[in-house]
């Protein structure tokens, strides 16, 4: 064996449609079935989320809505394509796709908190200049505002000279 050989299992997330054609009282077998599928091929389900019932972008096979759901499992390379095989073949399930997902690890995750703090920082820096910059161009606004009363001195001075005509 090669010593660069991962001893891990794969990590895998599989998003399934089921038709529209059932209620949500009969989704819960359906989904165990799926569960249950898993499981047979030795996989170890992390988790798994019901999407519920959305439109689909085009009609699959007459049907213009489906029950959405994931699962993200883990199990060895070999059993996908039984599994793939076995939920192509469900009358219950419109579409399926199976992706390899990268777990991270923990400095990943610390490294990608980190950055967004940083680019959420740097918004809030940007927003209270912004700020200032208006009330900035207010403020000048409001000193160079005169009064009615000054004004209406000024035009009467203006009016009284005789050197208008």
């Amino acid at each position: 064996m090669a010593k660069s050989k991962k001893v891990e299992t794969p990590h895998y997330e599989l998003l399934y449609i089921i038709s529209n054609k059932y209620s949500e009282d009969e989704l819960k077998p359906i989904i165990q079935k799926v569960g249950k599928i898993i499981k047979d091929n030795r996989g170890n389900i992390t988790k798994t989320e019901e999407w519920g019932k959305k439109r689909l972008a085009y009609p699959i096979k007459h049907f213009n809505y489906g029950y959405y759901n994931l699962v993200e499992f883990d199990i060895e390379g070999g059993k996908i394509e039984k599994i793939n095989r076995t939920l192509q073949m469900a009358r219950e399930i419109l579409r399926h796709q199976m992706v390899v997902k990268k777990v991270k690890t923990p400095a990943e995750i610390k490294k990608e908190k980190e950055i967004s703090e940083k680019i959420a920082t740097k918004a809030k820096e940007k927003e209270k200049l912004d700020e200032e910059k208006i009330k900035g161009k207010i403020k000048g606004k409001i000193k160079g505002k005169v009064d009615l009363k000054d004004l209406d001195k000024k035009l009467d001075k203006i009016l009284d000279t005789d050197d208008l005509l």
